[in-house]
């Protein structure tokens, strides 16, 4: 099997992220938000030493519009050059009007099609596979997928085993038509039966049994990102990067560790960043572009997983 596929296809064209100003560490969330925790204690179990928390008004949508911006002008494309609009995200604003409506409005996209994602952690590959699968058929040409939370709307303080998580963040790509196919086959799925280990509850806050889901991410989820990269034809150790949902450190090692990506550059960006759900793997993806830390054109796996209980892994090249 030829790498991803034969023939034309999709591929990302540019990349951008945003985070809002406020840093809060593990001390703060003690002495600011009265949770019983301390440093030590959130860096041994999941590798978290800071998050970003947005503004009382910063809702996903104002990240989306601000990530999709610096995606744009890092491909090099013109808001109205955009013909679809694709945003993941479990915290949107508002539930009617979409989110994906409002930033092509904002953006100046006129007309496109527009619609959300909620898979949550898993949301971002959900959405890249479905603009891919958009180009392909000939429904779109160029395509802004967006990956937003505000999880700081959901997270309820007194609950020290998922408020130590979550923060607020986005990410968004760039993705249109190409000659040769820069997005591998998705390998997507979900474990619906289990899916109430990880929810929000009738209060509207966000619950999660964390040792249920620990054991379904180290012990289900290497042979899923394994499939994504035999559906492209790679082999992990030909990997450059491997991008996952920024859950927990010793999740993240732990997966990359079976899947063999011996030579890839691991995304560890939830030590700085926290765990922001569907907005992870563009956030970190975008970070580590920016800082220079990808090789261009090399295969780098992305691979999402979470609430759902929900997964989706593609392999792309680096734009």
């Amino acid at each position: 099997m030829s790498r991803y596929t034969d023939g034309p296809g999709a591929r990302i064209a540019g990349l951008g992220h945003y985070q809002p100003a406020r840093i809060v560490t593990n001390d703060d969330l003690s002495t600011e938000f009265g949770v019983e925790t301390n440093d030590a204690w959130i860096q041994e179990r999941v590798g978290i030493k800071a998050r970003r928390f947005a503004a009382e008004g910063e809702t996903a949508l104002e990240m989306s519009v601000a990530a999709s911006g610096k995606a744009l002008a890092n491909a090099g494309i013109e808001a109205a050059d955009v013909d679809l609009v694709i945003v993941a995200t479990l915290t949107p604003p508002t539930m009617l009007p979409n989110v994906a409506s409002q930033v092509a409005a904002r953006l100046g996209i006129n007309a496109p099609g527009a619609y959300d994602v909620n898979t949550a952690c898993s949301g971002f590959s959900y959405g890249l596979a479905s603009a891919q699968h958009a180009i392909a058929a000939g429904a779109a040409k160029t395509a802004l997928v967006i990956g937003a939370e505000k999880l700081t709307d959901v997270i309820d303080f007194k609950d020290r085993t998922t408020c130590i998580l979550f923060a607020d963040g986005a990410g968004a790509a760039v993705v249109t038509a190409s000659e040769q196919n820069g997005i591998g086959p998705v390998y997507w799925g979900s474990d619906g039966p289990r899916g109430d280990v990880l929810h929000i509850d009738d209060g509207g806050y966000i619950r999660q049994e964390g040792q249920a889901v620990f054991r379904w991410a180290t012990t289900a989820l290497a042979p899923f990102a394994r499939a994504a990269c035999e559906r492209a034809g790679v082999d992990p150790s030909e990997l450059v990067a491997f991008v996952p949902h920024q859950a927990n450190v010793r999740i993240i090692d732990h997966i990359a560790k079976r899947l063999g990506a011996t030579n890839a550059v691991i995304a560890r960006d939830i030590i700085e960043s926290g765990n922001t759900s569907s907005a992870s793997i563009p956030l970190a993806l975008s970070k580590l572009a920016e800082r220079g830390e990808l090789p261009s054109g090399g295969p780098a796996l992305l691979f999402g997983f979470g609430g759902g209980l929900t997964y989706a892994g593609q392999v792309i090249t680096i734009p």
